[in-house]
């Protein structure tokens, strides 16, 4: 199923916020929780054709002492009861500043969740909103896939290999990759 020198498709990882869900800054109430359009059927096709799905999320407000961990992971839950069972979870709670290597851009989330699965970062494919889920995804040397919304900069959809009006149509990139040159 892979292209460009990605073997086969095993797991697809998410951003949580502006991707899987509506992005409401800094959310710790899961009652705020709204599902992003095409979010359900895509991981249902994704889990039909037996691929892992997992989510990766900064969560600064952690360490900004805006959340609690607690927080977060009612939040997680809540994305799980409307959309999963998902096959992996991690979030980050550092600062940027702190320059940790589960932030992204880094890739360490993704390395992680990849090590979790038991697959190689080649075999997964990260789908987010901004710059930096591309970014982390590059570093990792898994396929990424940038699905825009209004606060997604010109700059980074320019900068993305890879761009899909919406979650539906993401799945469907990676599920069946164009052919021929640049695939």
């Amino acid at each position: 199923m892979g292209s460009s020198g990605f073997p086969s498709l095993r797991a697809v990882l998410f951003d949580r916020d502006g991707t899987l869900v509506h992005d409401v800054p800094y959310n710790g109430n899961p009652a705020r929780v709204r599902i992003m359009p095409y979010a359900r059927e895509s991981l249902q096709q994704l889990r039909a054709h037996g691929i892992a799905t997992g989510v990766l999320s900064n969560q600064s407000g952690i360490a900004r002492g805006i959340l609690t961990v607690d927080q977060v992971l009612a939040v997680n839950g809540r994305v799980e009861e409307l959309l999963g069972p998902f096959d992996v979870w991690d979030f980050c709670p550092h600062l940027p500043e702190d320059l940790c290597s589960c932030r992204k851009p880094e890739p360490g989330m993704i390395v992680n969740a990849c090590r979790r699965l038991g697959i190689a970062t080649a075999d997964a494919a990260y789908i987010g909103d901004i710059g930096s889920d591309l970014g982390a995804a590059e570093a990792a040397g898994s396929r990424g896939v940038l699905v825009p919304t209004p606060v997604t900069r010109a700059a980074e959809v320019d900068a993305a290999p890879v761009v899909a009006a919406h979650l539906g149509a993401a799945v469907e990139l990676l599920l069946n990759p164009p052919a021929g040159p640049g695939s």
